[in-house]
C-alpha cells in the first residue's frame, strides 16, 4: 500500500483516537470529546504588530497572526516564535471572545519558540504541557489552530528527523506530520495522552517524500529554556555564531538567497547568488552539515572563512559572526 493510503487511513483512525484522547472517563467525568473540547479552549489567537523598521518586516511582515496555546493559571502563552520576533507587544483572543493586551516574554532563537505573558486573566484551564519523546512514526495526534473543536484536525506522525531552514536554523528532532493544517503557525500538537507535545511552524512538501504536511518544534525544547525566557528574555547560553545569509540546496550545492542588511556576511562581500562551496577549507553540500560545521566554531564573535565561488570565480571571504540576538531590534525585556 502507498504512504499516502496509508497515511490516509491513519488519519481516519486518528478521528477515533482523538475521541478516545483521555482514555475511559471515570464516574460524572466529562465525556472524552467534551474533555477534548475543553483542552482545545487553552488555544488562543495570537496577533503581533511590528514596527515597520523591524529587521524581519520587510519578509515576515509588520502584522502577524497565528495560534498561542495557555500554559499556565496566569495567562503564560508558548507560540512559534516568528510571529513575535521584533514586536513591541502583542494580543491573544481566547475562544470565548476575552482579549488582553500580551507582553513579549521571550525568544529562543535555537528551538524558534516564544513566550507571551497576557495582561489580564484569560479564564481558560491552561492546557497541561507533556512530551514529545514517545511520538514514532504512525502515532495518531491532533492538530489544532484557534478556533475550538472546529480548528481541530486528525492528523499522523509520519516522519521524525533533523529539519534544516535556509534561515540559519537547525532542528535536529522535528516533528513532521500529515496531512498539513492550514493554519500551522502555533498550532498546538497533542499526543495521544491529550496533552501539548509541539508547536507548529511549517507547512512543508516534504513531510515524507511527495507527501505534504507540517513540522513541529517539540514543546520539550521549551523546558530548559524556560526559567531563562522568563528571567532573562532569552537562552543563558552562549549565543552560536550568525552569518546573515539565507542558503539553499541547489543541485548538491548551497546557494545564497536573501543576505542580511549590514549583517555579517553583507559587511564581507557575500551577494545574493554566491554559491558557497567550503567553510574552513572543507567542502559542504547540505545545510545541515553546513550549520555543524559553523556551530563547533564556539560562540558568537569568531571569524569564519567561506569558501565562495561568485560570477564563476573562487574567493575566500572572512566573516565575523555575531550574535543574532544583536541584529534584531528587540525590546529590553529580551
Amino acid at each position: 500500500m502507498s504512504d499516502r493510503k496509508n497515511v490516509v487511513l491513519c488519519a481516519l483512525s486518528a478521528i477515533v483516537a482523538a475521541l478516545l484522547l483521555f482514555g475511559a472517563p471515570e464516574a460524572g467525568a466529562a465525556e472524552p470529546e467534551a474533555e477534548l473540547g475543553h483542552r482545545l479552549e487553552a488555544i488562543a489567537r495570537v496577533h503581533a504588530e511590528i514596527p515597520s523598521d523591524a529587521r524581519t518586516a520587510a519578509y515576515l511582515g509588520t502584522q502577524r497572526d497565528g495560534a498561542g496555546v495557555v500554559i499556565d493559571d496566569a495567562g503564560l502563552v508558548v507560540t512559534i516564535g516568528y510571529l513575535i520576533t521584533e514586536a513591541m507587544g502583542a494580543e491573544v483572543t481566547t475562544g470565548s471572545g476575552r482579549v488582553s493586551r500580551a507582553d513579549v516574554v521571550g525568544f529562543d532563537i535555537a528551538s524558534g519558540l516564544g513566550l507571551l505573558r497576557a495582561a489580564e486573566p484569560l479564564a481558560v484551564k491552561p492546557m497541561p504541557v507533556g512530551t514529545a519523546t514517545t511520538l514514532a512514526e504512525k502515532t495518531p495526534v491532533v492538530v489544532s489552530g484557534f478556533g475550538g473543536p472546529e480548528a481541530a484536525l486528525p492528523a499522523v506522525v509520519v516522519s521524525r528527523r533533523s529539519f534544516a531552514g535556509y534561515w540559519e536554523y537547525l532542528l535536529e528532532d522535528a516533528i513532521f506530520t500529515a496531512p498539513p493544517h492550514p493554519a500551522w503557525s502555533g498550532a498546538a500538537l497533542l499526543g495521544p495522552d491529550g496533552k501539548l507535545a509541539g508547536i507548529g511552524s511549517l507547512v512543508v512538501s516534504d513531510a515524507k517524500p511527495d507527501l505534504p504536511g507540517n513540522m513541529f518544534v517539540p514543546i520539550d525544547r521549551l523546558l530548559p529554556v524556560m526559567g531563562d525566557l522568563l528571567t532573562l528574555g532569552r537562552p543563558s547560553a552562549q549565543p552560536r555564531p550568525w552569518l546573515g545569509i539565507n542558503l539553499r540546496e541547489l543541485d548538491g550545492q548551497l546557494v545564497v538567497g536573501r543576505v542580511a542588511p549590514d549583517g555579517p556576511s553583507d559587511r564581507a562581500g557575500v551577494h545574493h547568488g554566491d554559491r558557497v562551496t567550503t567553510i574552513d577549507g572543507v567542502a559542504v553540500h547540505e545545510l545541515a552539515d553546513f550549520y555543524r560545521a559553523l556551530w563547533r566554531h564556539g560562540t558568537a564573535g569568531v571569524t569564519v572563512s567561506l569558501g565562495v565561488t561568485q560570477q564563476g570565480e573562487e574567493r575566500q571571504i572572512e566573516v565575523k559572526t555575531i550574535d543574532r540576538y544583536r541584529y534584531f531590534k528587540l525590546d529590553t525585556t529580551y
